[in-house]
């Protein structure tokens, strides 16, 4: 009964949409399944029927039918009120969200030439019409009217959040300015929407062109049997017969760099890594970073802020850059300490060896692995077969029952948009429904690299009635290879447990309206509290089994990754705070300098007194991050994980926080239902580090953090 309302409301909504629509219109509008009623299960996207040329279409009609949402608004005769003006804003639009979460999933996943021209063909015109509201002198008054009332109205937390959020985002988004400061914002608003769009599909044309190729065995001295295969397999997909290719990508690359003993080729693969966007080809990214920080300077300036650093932090938890900086430094001198003592121990084995070679980045992992073979008896080899993709799967599925009491059914009459992703219902204990997770895993030409978490659709209530969401996981996780599963890293399996907690996050949401507003540096603290669970002995012995025997993961070797739960940390802490800072340098620019953005660079990394031997995690011509959602704020992983690891205390004995006994329990439902209900549920509907308090009791502490990566000296 009730998917049967759910219909006839798409399809009354459908036919009142098809009839709003010009007569000349409405013929192409019949075959578009944008603007027909959603006849899928759970109304998902029918990506069986969507074809490129529908995209237009469907943009610009979603672009007039939200404008005409906002003008409806402002013609209200009625006084401004919450409901009439802050809720009916954050109503209006689902026709075009609809149409973006399914283009922009695409883009990211499955991108082509055709897209991407459809991309730069849209920048301009979203753009345009983002400031048409955020700049509407009419809309921005009723908003006031109401926010300037707000003492007075008896809200509830959620909507006083949204309705001081939604008056903030107008006066960040320039209502204050006079007309000629608007017109100058939204040049730069147009320029930025094109310039971050054309280095996202450079740098995935710099990725997908940066490979070593090896034409003989000779090449392959050093790896395993899996990885040759896996280089096998990789150059027969482009046509290389015969040959082994390694790429860019991590689950390439990283094998590589730790098995070869051919330095030479070490340094090919990875110098083709570091390089990317900075070959001074046409791909070359470095004037667009260029351009791109330069114009966010000048938008912060024309905002009365002094940096660009200012106007973001100013809505974030660390508020200012002073403080983000304090924290970084307060992070990077034992890093750094740390990371020197592992450099100095690489070099010993070089020198023993006698390589007659200073430790460089391409001999890292190399040596890396060395270590933790001397150090540990054991290798990324040997740790493989216990984590198929398949069990790793099935242990985060157990890990969310006992936790939360989920159920994860797989559908398999889902449309997809490729062959390869995987669709789950996610029900509660009690069977009613909570949501569609899809997981999409392997690297593909068309997938940008790196792994993220969205939706097609966010949890809000229509009517008192809760709008399930549709959630995603996308990675790029090793490929199947040699007649094997696919095998996961370590890395991989953190990675994976991250990503579904940012999925958690989604599927759990419980707010009433969409415009959920999280703040950057507390966006982490789902996905990374989950990686606590990942290899606890507790867990990994219900997951953690051997492909092909089915074996559980032998205590000696779990007894091994406990010991070296604190090994490369140095490594992997430094590499990620240089880029954090480095992201800060950028950001605290006034703007108006002639930047040379190698210089730059490079004079950067320099002050921080950055080891040789490391480069950072994201050089400046393929940081992602830092144009796109983490501009400014890329540290907020670390920020993050002040909070996820004080919040995972919650499941441990404070006092011993590495022995096998816990208080409570690592699935105590009880601990598991509080931070659900405080903060998976809530985030974006109310101040973030409030809704931290109540589920810990307190501020978060540092501590855990400092001593979950061997920088705390007790």
């Amino acid at each position: 009964m009730k998917k049967r309302t759910l219909w006839t409301l798409s399809f009354l909504l459908a036919v009142s949409l098809l009839a709003a629509l010009p007569s000349a219109a409405r013929d192409t509008a019949r075959d578009n399944p944008f603007f027909q009623a959603r006849t899928t299960p759970f109304q998902v996207p029918p990506f069986d029927k969507i074809r490129q040329e529908h995209f237009l279409p469907a943009f610009k009609e979603g672009i007039r039918r939200e404008q005409a949402e906002i003008d409806a608004i402002v013609a209200g005769k009625k006084a401004p009120t919450f409901a009439n003006t802050i809720a009916a804003m954050d109503h209006s639009g689902i026709f075009l969200g609809d149409v973006s979460s399914v283009f922009y999933a695409l883009l990211g996943a499955e991108t082509n030439d055709d897209l991407q021209a459809i991309a730069r063909e849209l920048s301009p015109l979203l753009s345009a019409h983002r400031d048409n509201i955020s700049l509407n002198p009419k809309l921005f008054a009723r908003v006031k009217a109401v926010y300037d009332q707000r003492q007075k109205l008896a809200l509830t937390p959620e909507e006083s959040f949204l309705l001081e959020n939604t008056y903030k985002g107008f006066i960040r988004s320039g209502a204050l300015l006079d007309e000629a400061r608007k017109e100058r914002l939204r040049a730069i608003n147009q320029q930025l929407s094109m310039l971050g769009l054309k280095f996202g599909q450079q740098l995935l044309a710099e990725t997908n062109s940066s490979r070593i190729v090896i034409d003989s065995p000779e090449g392959l001295a050093g790896l395993p049997e899996s990885v040759r295969a896996m280089g096998a397999d990789t150059a027969k997909a482009l046509g290389l017969m015969g040959q082994w290719a390694f790429t860019t990508q991590v689950p390439s690359m990283t094998p590589f760099l730790q098995y070869s003993t051919r330095r030479d080729l070490r340094e090919q693969l990875h110098r083709a890594y570091f390089m990317r966007g900075d070959r001074d080809n046409a791909n070359d990214n470095k004037e667009i970073v260029r351009q791109i920080t330069s114009l966010r300077a000048e938008r912060a300036r024309l905002l009365g802020h002094p940096t660009y650093a200012h106007f973001v932090l100013e809505e974030r938890m660390a508020k200012d850059p002073a403080t983000v900086m304090a924290f970084l430094q307060k992070l990077w001198a034992p890093a750094l300490e740390r990371a020197g003592q592992e450099a100095a121990e690489m070099q010993a084995i070089i020198d023993r060896e006698k390589g007659g070679f200073q430790l460089a980045s391409w001999d890292w992992w190399h040596y890396a692995e060395k270590l933790r073979q001397e150090k540990y008896a054991f290798d990324d080899a040997l740790l493989r077969p216990y984590f198929s993709l398949e069990n790793v799967k099935n242990g985060i599925f157990t890990l969310c029952e006992k936790l939360y009491g989920l159920q994860f059914l797989p559908l398999s009459a889902i449309p997809l948009y490729h062959a390869e992703v995987q669709v789950y219902e996610v029900k509660e204990s009690d069977g009613s429904h909570v949501g569609l997770l899809y997981m999409d895993f392997h690297p593909r030409p068309g997938k940008r690299g790196g792994a993220w978490s969205g939706g097609f659709r966010r949890a809000y209530r229509e009517k008192g009635k809760r709008v399930a969401p549709l959630s995603t996981i996308v990675c790029n996780f090793t490929r199947p290879a040699a007649g094997a599963p696919a095998l996961l890293s370590i890395d991989e399996v953190n990675t994976f447990f991250h990503e579904f907690g940012h999925a958690l996050n989604t599927l759990f949401a419980d707010g009433v309206y969409r415009g959920r507003s999280i703040p950057r540096d507390a966006v982490e603290l789902p996905s990374q509290i989950m990686e606590n669970w990942a290899l606890e002995p507790e867990l990994l012995k219900l997951y953690a089994r051997h492909y092909q025997t089915g074996e559980a993961i032998p205590a000696a070797l779990v007894e091994k990754l406990k010991a070296a739960r604190l090994f490369n940390q140095g490594f992997e802490t430094v590499e990620y705070l240089a880029a954090s800072l480095l992201d800060m340098a950028w950001h605290t620019l006034k703007g108006g300098e002639a930047i040379d953005v190698r210089s730059f660079e490079k004079g950067a990394l320099n002050a921080l007194g950055l080891i040789q031997a490391i480069e950072p995690r994201y050089r400046t011509p393929y940081f992602n991050h830092m144009i796109s959602g983490y501009a400014a704020g890329y540290y907020s992983y670390i920020w993050s994980g002040v909070l996820d690891k004080d919040a995972y205390e919650a499941f441990r004995e404070d006092k011993d926080a590495y022995e096998a006994f816990r208080e409570k329990g690592l699935f105590d439902r009880a601990t598991a239902r509080s931070f659900r209900e405080n903060v998976l549920a809530r985030l974006g509907t109310d101040d973030a580090l409030e809704l931290y308090k109540r589920f810990r009791g307190a501020e978060p502490r540092i501590e855990p953090l400092l001593r979950s990566r061997g920088l705390l000296k007790e």
